[in-house]
């Protein structure tokens, strides 16, 4: 049995926002108990990650991290359509993925103690972001 849902986040310029509790009850209002949660984000600026959920300095210092590797205003980008951290954003949702796979059982995500899913924004302003979740079982 397979059932897909589409969910939107607004954004508030760049950092994270967990989405953890809101696939979760998708999970455990499903018709199947077992099975596979894909989650896919339909944009290229903004990302998708597992990471620490009880530390908010660790998001702190991921995204410290996307600034060294992915700086904005980069004088060798040539894409910079919508601003000076357009072609950034573009890099940073590579680094972080555009989708996730997650086991489910007994209604619930086979998550990790210190684990949570997070939407990254990449972009410096708010966004309003659409994700498919899809269940399979």
């Amino acid at each position: 049995m397979t059932s897909q849902f589409h969910l939107t986040f607004n954004t508030h310029g760049r950092g994270s926002v967990e989405i953890t509790a809101d696939i979760a009850a998708l999970v455990q209002n499903a018709a199947v108990d077992t099975g596979i949660a894909h989650i896919f984000i339909r944009h290229t600026s903004c990302g998708l990650a597992i990471t620490e959920n009880a530390d908010t300095s660790v998001r702190d210092d991921l995204e410290t991290l996307l600034q060294r590797w992915a700086p904005d205003g980069d004088p060798a980008y040539r894409h910079d359509m919508e601003g000076n951290d357009d072609m950034a954003a573009h890099g940073r949702s590579l680094l972080t993925g555009t989708s996730l796979s997650i086991p489910f059982g007994g209604g619930q995500l086979l998550l990790g103690t210190w684990q949570g899913i997070y939407l990254f924004e990449h972009r410096t302003h708010g966004h309003r972001r659409e994700v498919v979740v899809t269940l399979m079982g």
